[in-house]
């Protein structure tokens, strides 16, 4: 297994890295440290074919600005936080406006826009890039300056796993995210809507006309989010009008803190395999809805790929029932998840 490193461009001035993982059957995974973006994962089909099935963009240009979040790290807060706003110990905390009235993804110069310090790992099974970040205090309106690191593994099991880690030294709060978008056909053959998922989610969290959490869990039975069986993506989307498909928030079977299995799916074309495994307590299943197929997507459209982003629940901070996301001075936020990648 070997790490190679060249440049991708530069952004600020600096020079942006683009590290490249490969195992020793030649399956390779590369990332870069503007973003700590996941930018390849070229596994093979059932016939042995290799293919990337991560969507990405070809330059780094495209990641500078706005952009779908193509395997961006999302930080310091993914997925929404109701009236950019949340209270800690008494003192309200306005946070930057980025989505209507709300912010999304940490707000507007998130985790996914600033440039990473990183540097290659090697052990006895894995090769791995950790990545480090540390965010000011009142950045984007959060309280307290923010330690983060994001570490990449990739080993001979085709097991590609992301780790955070954060500290901060003052009361605040943090939700982090892997955002990747997945083809398990290869990025760019088309439709995702044929892949074949199972989710371990008993329930899915409720939310209002703007996915804001309303505070209560819902059942997954008898609705189009039911994914406890083998279901095709696309068999259900257009009983979801109003998110034009999937853009909910599972709550992952067992206990959270503890690695277990979130997710199955399966391409039946290459048969190519994705398992997720987290010790997050929730998972974002994004069905690419508002791609719009252009350079902004790099061509991919709406349903072209699927996101299983693995978090604690959006709006934590506002909803005292939901598993906390406040992060204290001297604790240490380590979340860990596991994509397996195998054929069938």
């Amino acid at each position: 297994m070997k790490v190679t490193a060249s440049e991708f461009g530069t952004a600020d001035g600096k020079a942006v890295t683009l590290y490249t993982m490969t195992n020793d059957h030649g399956h390779s995974v590369s990332v870069m440290n503007w973003g700590a973006t996941l930018l390849d994962v070229n596994v093979p089909d059932r016939d042995g074919n290799l293919a990337n099935v991560n969507l990405r963009f070809d330059t780094l240009q495209p990641y500078l600005t706005k952009h779908p979040y193509f395997g961006s790290t999302v930080g310091r807060f993914c997925n929404r936080i109701g009236n950019a706003k949340f209270t800690i110990d008494g003192v309200e905390y306005p946070l930057s406006v980025n989505h209507g009235k709300h912010q999304l993804h940490g707000g507007v110069q998130n985790f996914a826009f600033l440039l990473w310090d990183a540097e290659s790992v090697k052990s006895d099974d894995a090769v791995a890039v950790r990545m480090t970040l540390v965010s000011p205090d009142g950045q984007e309106g959060f309280p307290g300056t923010v330690s983060a690191i994001v570490e990449y593994r990739w080993n001979n099991e085709n097991e590609l796993t992301v780790e955070f880690t954060a500290t901060t030294d003052k009361p605040t709060h943090v939700n982090l995210t892997n955002h990747s978008y997945w083809n398990l056909g290869g990025a760019g053959s088309g439709t995702a809507k044929d892949h074949i998922a199972t989710i371990h989610a008993d329930q899915w969290l409720d939310v209002d006309g703007d996915l804001i959490p309303t505070g209560k869990l819902n059942d997954v039975e008898g609705t189009p989010l039911d994914f406890r069986s083998p279901t095709a993506l696309g068999d259900r989307i257009d009983q979801l009008p109003a998110t034009k498909g999937y853009d909910h928030c599972f709550v992952v079977r067992g206990s959270a803190g503890e690695l277990r299995l979130a997710a199955h799916v399966i391409d039946p074309d290459s048969g190519r395999v994705l398992e997720i495994e987290t010790t997050q307590p929730g998972m974002q299943l994004y069905t690419a809805n508002h791609l719009p197929g252009d350079e902004g997507s790099a061509g991919n459209g709406g349903h072209d790929a699927f996101c299983l982003e693995t978090q604690h629940y959006p709006d934590a901070p506002n909803k005292p029932s939901f598993p906390s996301t406040l992060l204290k001075p001297g604790e240490t936020l380590r979340e860990t998840t596991v994509h397996r990648f195998s054929v069938q």
